[in-house]
């Protein structure tokens, strides 16, 4: 099985590009805002730009629009996505160094099917442990 995981300090991410792809290859759309300010308005960036906080949700809402109009089912969140999602693992394996985002440097790693996983993180920096039992 491959699984994705971010081996820097700063957490998973994926940069525009990856998030537009994976929508592609999901069949959605993927228009990208980024929030100005402290106001509610949010301004439409391109796929190659290298803001962090912006949003990639599944309809165009042209140039400019109230953060508050756009419903939560709209967006597109890459932290839901699993990790070892063979889509996810495509992307990755497609864009190779594109698909980090300002934050992550992404790896694929493999493991058998049977093994029983989780991911652990210091400061972002992840690793697949094998699940186990714990008490504290």
């Amino acid at each position: 099985m491959k699984l994705v995981i971010n081996r820097c300090y700063g957490g998973f991410g994926l940069s525009l590009l990856a998030i537009q792809r994976y929508c592609e290859l999901i069949g959605k759309e993927a228009h990208f805002y980024r929030q100005e300010g402290w106001n509610d308005l949010a301004k439409k960036v391109g796929v190659n730009e290298r803001f962090s906080l912006v949003h990639c949700v599944h309809h165009d809402y042209g140039d400019t629009v109230d953060i508050n109009a756009i419903p939560d089912n709209a967006y597109s969140d890459e932290n839901v996505i699993p990790r070892n999602d063979p889509i996810l693992v495509q992307v990755v394996e497609e864009l190779g160094v594109k698909a980090n985002s300002s934050c992550s440097k992404l790896k694929i790693i493999e493991i058998p099917d049977d093994v029983e996983w989780q991911i652990e993180e210091y400061d972002g920096v992840e690793w697949i442990a094998e699940k186990h039992r714990t008490w504290r």
